[in-house]
C-alpha cells in the first residue's frame, strides 16, 4: 500500500485552514501533518515535519509565502518538499516570484476540491504546472519585470529536439500532448524532460516553464531548421 501524501497548510485564516484540513484529512491517500499561520511558521513546520507538499497561501503576515517558498526550497534538507501556492486572484503578482522562488505550481483558493486533491497529487509526483492556461499569463505578465536586473538562463548544451520540447513545456503542453504534437513516444518525451531537468538545474517542471521564459525561447519560438 502507497504511503500517504504528507501535506502542510500554511494559511493566515483559521477557517480556511480548517476547511483545507478536512478536505485533505477525508481524502484516501493524504493527511494533514501541521498547521501554520504565518510564512516564519510555514518554514519551521516544514523543516520540522519534512511533508511531501505545502500547502502555501502567498499573503501572509511575518514572512509571506514567496519568502517562505524560497526559504523552503533553497534547504537541500527539504529537497522532497513541494510547494503549491494558492492564491485568491488568477493575475496575483505574487504568483510569478513564487515560482521563481521553487513553487512547484499554483492554484486559486475558490478551486473545486476535486481539482485541488488532484493538484496535490500532481505536485507531490514532481509532474507540471498546474492550471496551464492561467500560468502562463501570470508568467507572461510578469516575467518581463526587472529582467535588466538578472542575467538571461544560457540554454547552451541543449539539443534541438530539447529546445523544442522546452517550448511546449512553457505553452503548458503535457507529456501525452508533447508526444502528439512532435509524433514522438512518450517514453522519448520523458527522457527529454529529464534531461531538460538535468541540464538546466530545475527541480521541476514549473522550473523549466521559468528558464523558457526567462531565456526568451518561450516567446520567441523555434527558429525554422
Amino acid at each position: 500500500m502507497a504511503e500517504a501524501v504528507r501535506v502542510l497548510i500554511a494559511d493566515d485564516q483559521a477557517l480556511l485552514r480548517g476547511s483545507f484540513r478536512v478536505l485533505v484529512d477525508s481524502t484516501p491517500g493524504m493527511e494533514t501533518v501541521g498547521e501554520a499561520g504565518d510564512g516564519a511558521e510555514a518554514v519551521a513546520l516544514a523543516r520540522e515535519l519534512t511533508p511531501d507538499v505545502v500547502l502555501m497561501d502567498l499573503r501572509m503576515p511575518v514572512m509571506d509565502g514567496i519568502a517562505a517558498t524560497r526559504e523552503i526550497c533553497s534547504d537541500a534538507s527539504l529537497a522532497g518538499v513541494r510547494v503549491l501556492a494558492l492564491t485568491m486572484f488568477d493575475m496575483d503578482e505574487y504568483v510569478y516570484p513564487a515560482l521563481q522562488a521553487g513553487a512547484s505550481g499554483f492554484m486559486l483558493k475558490d478551486a473545486s476540491p476535486d481539482d485541488l486533491v488532484t493538484g496535490i497529487r500532481v505536485i507531490a509526483t514532481g509532474e507540471g504546472v498546474l492550471a496551464p492556461s492561467v500560468t502562463r499569463r501570470v508568467i507572461a505578465n510578469f516575467s518581463h519585470q526587472d529582467t535588466a536586473a538578472r542575467p538571461a538562463p544560457r540554454l547552451v548544451g541543449l539539443t534541438r529536439r530539447e529546445q523544442e520540447v522546452l517550448v511546449l513545456i512553457a505553452k503548458g503542453l503535457s507529456n501525452a500532448e508533447i508526444a502528439d504534437h512532435l509524433v514522438i513516444s512518450l517514453p522519448t518525451v520523458k527522457t527529454h524532460v529529464s534531461s531538460l531537468l538535468s541540464k538546466l538545474n530545475a527541480r521541476d517542471r514549473a522550473q523549466l516553464v521559468i528558464v523558457a521564459y526567462e531565456s526568451g525561447i518561450a516567446e520567441r519560438g523555434m527558429p525554422p531548421a
